[in-house]
């Protein structure tokens, strides 16, 4: 995989404002917020997209989904709700190929998303 800015801020070539971390993954708010709560929780295996993922993945996608619902009761957005978004390819939006979720929250989500 090439290298990405997730791929730099794993490595602390480039600051984040990390709020969970573990063996696993690395959960950090978005420089660019489209909600008053935009987490983005990263896998620390460098994997695309979830197109690209394995049956072996299975374990890692939970735990990343599990840490998605921690960082959002943590951020107080769950008991109103939140979105999780993960994009997948240029025509789902993603713009960094390195697996992703978004965490949004703190306001009403419209539905369809822009």
């Amino acid at each position: 995989m090439t290298e990405t800015v997730f791929s730099k801020i794993l490595s602390g070539e480039i600051p984040a404002d990390i709020v969970f971390e573990d063996d696993q993954v690395l959960a950090f708010r978005d420089n660019n917020p489209k909600a008053p709560t935009h987490v983005l929780v990263i896998p620390r295996k460098p994997i695309p997209s979830i197109a690209e993922t394995s049956d072996e993945d299975r374990e890692l996608l939970g735990h990343c989904l599990r840490v998605c619902a921690r960082v959002a009761e943590d951020a107080g957005v769950s008991e109103d709700g939140y979105r999780i978004v993960a994009n997948i390819g240029s025509h789902g939006g993603q713009t960094v190929f390195h697996l992703h979720f978004h965490v949004l929250g703190g306001r009403r989500m419209t539905w369809p998303p822009g």
